[in-house]
């Protein structure tokens, strides 16, 4: 008897998975809304930019040694977590931690850089308009940033405390989701930011 009841215990569904969870669509519920707060914001740089009599930016296109770089790091640190994400479903654990892993350095790396970009920039948040957006279009994306990383380095933790496998892994995709979502966004703020003003765009 003691027998079947364990049978039937690890018969039981294990909850809700992949585009079945309520948690999957919970988190595409959030980044279409944090989307659509970036969307306003660049449209609101580019529509300045449009009305500005000086050349935008003042100084000049931005340079693109550190940015292009960051924009590296944090493609990387998608890929990282991706290939951890395919690991647990493989019910390979060493190799979802080692990606969380990655994908957390990779994470504090980015954002060590944008403060390193931050700190030698000649303008301040409140100079002109083009400060201003540009400190608030990279402040709300290192905000996601380090939402991201927050929720990662949790996922990490209970990766090590052996709560994901093949079957129970859908808080991994769930979180992938959403930093997959912070390396779209930081490519399109790159795009619009650093590259748009050498391709004349941004007027």
């Amino acid at each position: 008897m003691p027998d079947a009841a364990m049978d039937l215990t690890q018969a039981l569904p294990v909850g809700s998975k992949g585009r079945l969870s309520s948690g999957w669509w919970g988190m595409w519920c959030v980044v279409a809304t944090e989307a659509a707060l970036f969307a306003y914001l660049l449209f609101s740089y580019f529509y300045i930019a449009s009305q500005a009599p000086a050349p935008w930016p003042d100084g000049g296109p931005p340079p693109l040694g550190i940015a292009g770089t960051g924009t590296l790091v944090i493609v990387l640190a998608s890929l990282t977590v991706w290939w951890g994400e395919r690991g647990i479903m493989r019910g390979e654990a060493g190799r979802l931690r080692l990606g969380l892993a990655a994908t957390l350095a990779l994470g504090v790396f980015f954002i060590g850089l944008q403060l390193h970009e931050w700190r030698g920039k000649p303008f301040t948040l409140s100079k002109d308009a083009y400060g201003s957006l540009f400190f608030t279009i990279t402040g709300f994306h290192m905000a996601h940033v380090i939402a991201g990383l927050l929720g990662l380095a949790v996922l990490l933790v209970w990766s090590l405390l052996g709560n994901f496998d093949r079957r129970r892994h859908a808080a991994i995709s769930i979180g992938a989701v959403y930093w997959h979502f912070v390396t779209v966004v930081w490519l399109v703020v790159f795009a619009s930011l650093y590259l748009s003003p050498y391709l004349g765009l941004a007027k």
